[in-house]
């Protein structure tokens, strides 16, 4: 099993946020780069960017994607990350984080996948849940990061996507597809295991299916037919930090182990006591991991 422990110190000289604009109370950006590595982000008062937020749609095959950008109010373009929500939420989710990471200086984009959410979690993108399945959400991550590269405000030398759940297996998938473009992965309990979906595929399905809180259609099992995620991930070289909760019930942490393991360039780290999903003082120990991660590779 590979776990790369996380360094003590992050480079000085990172940005803390976009530009060379000075942070609305510490003296200089590294300031916010020393606190990170000492504080969970909770208590990091001494330095803090405003920030606004943007609503923006992106178009992938014909229908639109529903967004939310929260961006840094700094001169000069910041490091983006692109969140992708779990089976069943929306952008509402990716918000949680981008409200910790945007004041430390990173823009986020968090958006509803096409039908990927249920009636609890009102989605405002186009699309059926029928049709939708885990590369049908790959395909947006790729419209999405498209669309961000033509965005004023973002550094595309800087662009990391972050995912949760099944979001954290579509951004693996992504992020291999075009590791090129982008400097790194966020992943957070991600689903790995929903790699299987295709040994359930039979032309004998009925059209709806009842899966967890979602009705899916048969594209959800069809589309992941043939596919292995661990022989894709062993070839991605970008690096990646894992974090997962010790008592989760739907992702092990037997199952993250394993994809830390095989990632060329991984940090893998466990949450004593959280579930699936992040809450409270576990998701400010995500968010320490996560920025820890980021300022060391952006």
């Amino acid at each position: 099993m590979k776990k790369i422990l996380i360094a003590c110190m992050v480079l000085l000289t990172l940005l803390a946020g976009c530009g060379q604009a000075a942070p609305s109370v510490a003296e200089s950006p590294s300031d916010t780069a020393a606190a990170v590595t000492t504080a969970p982000p909770a208590a990091q008062e001494n330095v803090e960017y405003d920030y606004e937020t943007r609503e923006i749609w992106v178009e992938n095959n014909g229908e639109r994607i529903y967004g939310k950008a929260y961006i840094p109010v700094a001169s000069g373009k910041c490091p983006l990350i692109l969140t992708s929500h779990g089976l069943g939420a929306n952008h509402e989710s990716g918000g949680s984080y981008a409200k910790k990471y945007a004041p430390r200086g990173f823009a986020v984009y968090t958006w509803d996948f096409r039908g990927g959410s249920n009636p609890n979690n009102p989605n405002k993108s186009d699309g059926s849940n029928l049709n939708m399945s885990v590369m049908t959400e790959v395909s947006d991550v790729e419209a999405v990061l498209n669309a961000a590269k033509t965005w004023d405000f973002v550094d595309t030398d800087r662009i990391f996507l972050q995912g949760s759940s099944q979001g954290g297996l579509v951004t693996a998938i992504a992020g291999m597809r075009r590791q090129d473009e982008i400097a790194g992965l966020v992943l957070l309990y991600p689903a790995f295991g929903m790699a299987s979906l295709g040994e359930s595929y039979s032309d004998d399905l009925p059209e709806e299916i009842e899966f967890g809180s979602m009705t899916v259609g048969k594209p959800f099992f069809k589309d992941m037919v043939g596919y292995s995620v661990h022989d894709d991930i062993a070839n991605f070289a970008k690096p990646v930090v894992i974090i997962q909760g010790s008592e989760d019930g739907l992702v092990t942490p037997a199952d993250s182990e394993e994809a830390a393991a095989l990632y060329p360039n991984a940090e893998y780290h466990l949450i004593e006591g959280a579930g699936h999903g992040f809450s409270g003082a576990h998701h400010n120990e995500a968010t320490l991991y996560a920025l820890r991660f980021l300022y060391k590779h952006v």
